[in-house]
């Protein structure tokens, strides 16, 4: 390891297998926008969802392309709609248990899981570490970094809500993924920002994704 990646304090993303994948790209999006880094943990789930929701695959050993390919895409689908630079971003394998993100000795700002699935709010809220993904986020809250739990669900029964109950008790940050109508949204893709600027105002990453209310009537978003 050289001197300038030690110095590399990343944010951890984890995608579940819940509906919402345009959600991640967009977090993904701001974030390298942001000038931030990122670990990407992508569960074995999120990558059926990716598969059905956009066509397109997520491999292991191919990830970096097809990441490119899924953050270029909008969330109606048009391939090429955006420009993505991935130098900021390192992927671990979501069944690599002793990948750096499993330790809490492994520098991170924090950890953003969007979507989360109710599987994923469970398992975190449990202290499970099925894979790489739920043991990241049980790592980011023993040392007390920020966690993002964008869950995305409806109805949301009993079960899960006393789960998300735990984790805003732990310390999380629980964004549902519920987008305003508002903000003047025009297109599919105003809708998945906010929710990603949703996320990203819980970490304290600025963004331009959505506007926010000034106190006027068709001035733009509130953000409640």
């Amino acid at each position: 390891m050289n001197a300038g990646e030690s110095q590399r304090v990343p944010w951890i993303v984890g995608v579940s297998g819940a509906s919402g994948t345009p959600y991640a790209a967009a977090v993904l999006r701001a974030l390298l926008d942001a000038g931030e880094s990122v670990d990407l943990v992508v569960s074995r789930a999120s990558r059926l969802t990716l598969l059905d929701e956009t066509g397109l695959a997520f491999r292991d050993a191919h990830w970096r392309d097809d990441l490119r390919t899924w953050l270029a895409r909008g969330a109606d689908g048009k391939p090429d709609t955006f420009q993505v630079r991935l130098d900021g971003v390192r992927h671990w394998s979501a069944g690599d248990l002793a990948a750096g993100p499993s330790s809490g000795s492994y520098p991170a700002r924090g950890m953003l899981i969007v979507p989360a699935s109710t599987a994923c709010v469970a398992g975190v809220a449990l202290g499970l570490s099925k894979d790489l993904l739920q043991r990241a986020a049980s790592v980011t809250l023993k040392e007390g970094r920020t966690l993002v739990v964008a869950v995305r669900e409806a109805p949301l029964n009993g079960q899960t809500l006393r789960h998300l109950v735990a984790l805003d008790d732990a310390g999380a940050s629980v964004v549902p993924a519920s987008p305003a109508f508002y903000a003047g949204a025009t297109h599919i893709q105003d809708l998945v920002d906010f929710v990603a600027g949703r996320v990203l105002d819980a970490a304290g990453v600025p963004h331009t994704l959505y506007r926010r209310w000034e106190g006027e009537l068709g001035g733009g978003s509130r953000g409640d």
